[in-house]
């Protein structure tokens, strides 16, 4: 406590020292970056404008789609744009602001992705009753449901970790998230905080336990199937959410389950080639 400083701003992880590499950071990012907004943007407009497409599942599709959107428009721009501007740094706001959209968003996304496995499992093991159960009414009470419980948990979270006390600015990582933040602490995390994030991951594993056990169910509806087209058809409503499901979760394990260095982070807050020189 007695190395306690008022943090004022943070300073994020760069790629690198050297001006070029840092400039292909830039220009790598941004092709990323637009792409995955056309992209997104193209399912919101077909979706909108194409009447055959105002069904629930496309009505999930389209707040998922608007979901990544808000999601990558988060952390990525603020990376290339200190590679472009030759910076680190972050504002005490900015990192508060970055840290709550990002849970918020995190968190819708996971459950979403929930209502979708529900939807295709009605669909398909159910179909008689889908339009009595998942129609409109229930479709808007699900997304606002799950808008508004994501953007709570994000606000009692940022609200817990920002409440700490911190000893230092530099944060191991290219956005605010979490555990980088808890490493700056002059405490340990209160109690408020572990139960918030013990809350999480047990709604993280519950969610995915429900989505294991509806295509649990769906395959075993569409096993039953007679003919080989129904079977098809089945699988292609499902295959390329299930291929969603399985790319959220395993980067999201693979980026907070793996184990990370202990080692302190070099002054010059590089990640690679920080021993290249400087233009």
């Amino acid at each position: 406590m007695a190395n306690q400083t008022t943090v004022s701003e943070f300073f994020l992880m760069g790629v690198s020292k050297n001006r070029k590499l840092q400039i292909l950071h830039f220009m790598v990012f941004l092709t990323i970056y637009l792409a995955a907004l056309m992209g997104n943007l193209l399912i919101i407009t077909t979706i909108s404008l194409d009447y055959h497409l105002h069904t629930p599942m496309y009505f999930f599709l389209k707040n998922l789609s608007f979901l990544d959107i808000c999601f990558i428009s988060v952390t990525i721009p603020k990376s290339f744009i200190n590679s472009l501007m030759n910076s680190r740094a972050i504002s005490f706001q900015g990192c508060v602001s970055q840290l709550f959209f990002f849970l918020s968003f995190i968190e819708t996304e996971l459950v979403f992705l929930t209502i979708m496995a529900y939807d295709r499992y009605i669909a398909i093991c159910n179909p008689l009753h889908y339009t009595v159960i998942v129609n409109k009414t229930a479709c808007c009470k699900l997304a606002c449901g799950a808008w508004l419980g994501g953007g709570v948990y994000s606000a009692l979270n940022t609200a817990s970790t920002f409440s700490l006390p911190f000893c230092g600015s530099l944060i191991d990582q290219f956005f605010c998230d979490i555990p980088p933040l808890l490493k700056l602490s002059c405490s340990h995390p209160h109690i408020g905080e572990t139960v918030l994030i013990a809350f999480g991951t047990c709604v993280a594993l519950c969610c995915f336990a429900f989505i294991t056990v509806s295509y649990i169910h769906i395959f075993s509806a569409v096993l039953k199937i007679p003919s080989v087209e129904g079977r098809l058809k089945a699988f292609s409503t499902c295959l390329p959410h299930l291929t969603v499901v399985m790319l959220f979760l395993g980067t999201g394990i693979f980026s907070y389950m793996m184990p990370t260095s202990d080692s302190a982070p070099v002054p010059g807050g590089c990640v690679l080639f920080c021993d290249a020189p400087a233009d």
